[in-house]
Order: structure tokens, then sequence, then C-alpha cells
């Protein structure tokens, strides 16, 4: 059934998504260096497909909370290229004028918000979604988590709260395999993420996080049965990151991975394997490809080169939005 309603449009438009987060992240790693952006980046490149995939299938009231790395997320729930740039560069017309940085993004007309504190979203999804659950609406909530923030204890009270109270929550875990340094084979038994959650009495799976249409389906089928109230969905997303952990660079010299590794998951790009598909489908081109490449390329060099020229908050709003 979900595969039916992947029209060419919308794989088009998935493969357009992805290419604008890729491009102006890779901005990021241009003009990192510059120094206007104070403010540590956790970059998405690599990871683009997850949230593209999920973010699709939400609607208008359904609500993200996500964690560190959450450009893609911000990006793919309509985040606006000038209010991210001028966020990352501390000017007032930042999404969160300019007082939360890479790690903090939200606005609240499209329901995104984050904490770059491992594991601190993930009750507050669950919630917002017992709010929508006593409210008796159809909003589902979305917590975007990565593998380590599975070894934190508010995730397990967490789950077990949602899963008694059957809370529309859409548990997304980026399993990129690593946090910050650290191997998941060195910080959790060899098992599965996806069977150890399963035990709890959840509906799981674990999928290709690098496949698109794999994100999109999955994702549809996972909030199609939080709506209809059956309960929670966890679903086990294998992805990697490909800049350090926190910052524009590569990072093979810290002796926790190799080059041989990223090399082999580059191949697996998300961006183009889809684009090959696409292609040989018939649905687009290699010029179409350039084309977007190239357009969210300026549309980067412009947000950047407008933030710098935006004001700072003034000293007199300090104090504003604080609670």
């Amino acid at each position: 059934m979900a595969e039916k309603l992947l029209t060419h449009s919308l794989k088009k438009d998935l493969l357009a998504q992805m290419i604008r987060i890729r491009q102006l992240e890779e901005k990021i790693v241009e003009v990192y260096g510059e120094g206007h952006m104070r403010t540590p980046s956790h970059l998405s490149i690599g990871q683009e497909a997850v949230s593209v995939g999920v973010c699709q299938v939400l609607k208008e009231g359904d609500q993200i909370f996500a964690s560190h790395r959450c450009h893609a997320a911000f990006l793919a729930r309509g985040g606006t290229t000038e209010s991210f740039f001028a966020e990352l560069c501390g000017r007032a017309a930042g999404s969160n004028n300019g007082r939360g940085g890479s790690a903090h993004l939200a606005f609240a007309s499209g329901g995104m918000y984050a904490s770059p504190i491992l594991g601190a979203m993930i009750p507050v999804a669950v919630g917002a979604a017992l709010a929508a659950a006593m409210d008796h609406s159809k909003q589902i909530s979305v917590a975007f988590l990565g593998d380590a923030a599975i070894e934190e204890g508010v995730f397990a009270e967490s789950l077990n709260f949602a899963i008694i109270k059957k809370l529309p929550v859409f548990f997304v875990c980026e399993n990129n395999l690593y946090s910050t340094h650290a191997h998941i084979r060195d910080r959790q038994p060899a098992c599965a993420i996806y069977r150890r959650v399963a035990g709890q009495g959840i509906a799981t799976k674990q999928l290709d996080g690098n496949d698109v249409e794999k994100v999109y389906t999955s994702a549809l089928a996972a909030i199609q049965a939080c709506r209809r109230g059956t309960g929670p969905v966890f679903l086990e997303y294998l992805t990697y990151r490909y800049r350090e952990h926190v910052g524009p660079l590569y990072d093979y010299d810290k002796g926790y991975r190799t080059k041989k590794e990223v090399e082999a998951w580059q191949k697996k790009c998300p961006i183009e394997a889809y684009r090959k598909k696409l292609i040989r489908q018939k649905i687009s081109t290699e010029q179409e490809f350039i084309r977007l490449q190239q357009q969210f390329s300026q549309e980067a060099e412009r947000a950047y080169r407008k933030a710098l020229e935006s004001p700072f908050p003034e000293p007199a709003t300090l104090l504003d939005h604080v609670y």
C-alpha cells in the first residue's frame, strides 16, 4: 500500500530534500573555519535519508523532538535556510533568535524542538503524546534518538510508560554505530537494539536507514499505527555519519575508526544511491541532479551571507524567551 504512494513527484521530492540538506551542511563545512559560527555543530552528512523519509509523512500539528544532531530533522520538517544559517551565526533572525545554535534548533510552527542533552527529549516526546491522547487528537510525537540514547535510563522509563499508556509516539533510532568516539560493540551487548526493545512488547523493526524509500514506507506504516491508537512504534535505522562527532572535519586521526570504514559507508551514500535509482527508472536525470546541487548550494551561500549582514540580538533582550 505504502509503495503505491511513491509517485514520481514524491520520489523527486525525496531526492531534492536530501540534496538540500547535504548542500547546506557542506556549506557549513566550507565556512566553519571563518569563525562566524561559534556553536558546536553536529553534522548530519550521510544520515539525510532518515529525517527526510520520516518528516515527509508528518502532518500539521505533529511534533518532533530531536537530539544534538538535529540539522536534517529541522530542515526536513520545513525549517528555512535563512533561519538555519542565522541561528548558526547567532543572529536575531535565527530560528531561536540566535540563542540556541546548532544543537537547539527549533521552530514552534513546525512543532520542532531539540536538545543536546543525551536522551533528554525522549520523555518530552512521550509527554507531548500523552497530552495528545488526553485531548483525543490524532497528533503524534516523533522522538529522534541515537543508538547511545538507548543506554540512558530515561529511555527505558519513557518506553515503558508509552507502551503501558498506548501513547502515539514514534521512536526513531538513528543507529550510526558511535557514541562520540565509542563503537556500539564496546557499549552494548551483541544483540540488535530493535530485538532488545521488542522484548518490552512494542512494534519494532530494523531497516536500512540509507534507503529513503524504505524509511518513508516504514515511517508511514508506523505513524498510521500511532494515529489509530494501537500504541507506540520503535524503528531502528542503520546509517552512518561521515564527519567527526562534532565539527566539520574528518577524524581518521582520532584512532577510533578508520578511513577504510568511512569510505565503505560513503559507497552506501543515500543520495548517490537514490540518484542512480531514479535515473535508472527514468524519473530523473544527471542534469537535474546537478541543477539541484547548484540551486541549493547557491541558496546556502545567499543565506550565509545574509546572516553575516544581519544583527545580533540586542543586549536588552538578553532575558527574553528564558523560562
